[in-house]
């Protein structure tokens, strides 16, 4: 998923939000609607101050909410003692090292605070006894079950009860990923058009058909491999000097598909 939102995005998403098509936007706040669509598209486009001042006020937004600062909206003076965080969980949070956004969407899914409940519940073994209980029911009842009608081991009803006893730690880990996959899922769903999201595409993939469409071709196979392996990554292989030339091609004559490839030429023209 993106762990950052351009200024751009962020007012398209903002109007967007509101239901105003550009010429609306514009009828409120005096802005003309050529220049928001270009605020909203061009990210190379200087927005004035003054501009970003009322548009901030319209939405009712920091101007670090803009800039994607802050996931906070408002300006407000919130104490984070009142948060109750430890000094090492904000280091964490301010180090970086973890997405905070991705975080963020996380706690506020609406199915965050059933798997915070269920963590809970495990954690500090509230059903503990409960399940205790049930199992120790569960074991006298056998117990009394084979005492008084010894039944055979594949008897349905033993097999029954054996079913009916908890493994407290599983049960819990397994209700624990049940709360989780939803939430995790909901949130891929909404990131699935995020540019920053992995292609279906690998590099084996990519590597495997700059050789297929080289194959295809008769002409010299190693001048059309670096063309082909040149335009890959945006090169012109005429600006390529003598030496980086040789190097390149070199390498690719160490392959191990390159020597395939010359083998099969070779062996086709020994049939003919």
């Amino acid at each position: 998923m993106k762990s950052h939102i351009t200024l751009q995005e962020r007012l398209k998403d903002l109007r967007t939000e509101k239901g105003l098509t550009l010429k609306e936007l514009e009828a409120k706040t005096g802005i003309s609607s050529s220049a928001l669509g270009e605020y909203e598209t061009d990210e190379n486009k200087g927005i004035p101050h003054y501009v970003l001042v009322a548009l901030a006020d319209f939405y009712n937004v920091s101007l670090d909410y803009l800039f994607d600062k802050s996931e906070v909206r408002e300006n407000t003076n919130r104490d984070i003692t009142e948060l109750n965080l430890s000094d090492s969980v904000l280091d964490v949070l301010k180090s970086g090292t973890i997405n905070n956004r991705l975080l963020g969407e996380i706690i506020c899914h609406p199915s965050f605070k059933k798997l915070m409940a269920d963590t809970e519940i495990f954690v500090d073994g509230v059903a503990s006894q409960s399940v205790q209980s049930v199992n120790a029911y569960a074991d006298v009842l056998r117990k009394r079950i084979m005492g008084e009608f010894n039944p055979s081991a594949d008897d349905a009803g033993l097999l029954v009860l054996d079913a009916c006893t908890i493994e407290e730690e599983r049960y819990f880990l397994n209700k624990l990923q049940l709360d989780l996959e939803p939430i995790v899922k909901d949130i891929r769903t909404a990131h699935v058009s995020d540019k920053e999201t992995a292609t279906d595409t690998t590099v084996a993939d990519r590597v495997n058909e700059l050789f297929d469409n080289v194959k295809k071709h008769k002409d010299d196979f190693m001048s059309i491999l670096t063309f082909q392996f040149c335009r890959e990554l945006g090169m012109n292989p005429k600006n390529l000097s003598p030496l980086e030339l040789e190097t390149l091609q070199g390498i690719f004559a160490r392959s191990k598909n390159y020597k395939q490839v010359m083998n099969s030429r070779k062996n086709k023209k020994k049939h003919k």
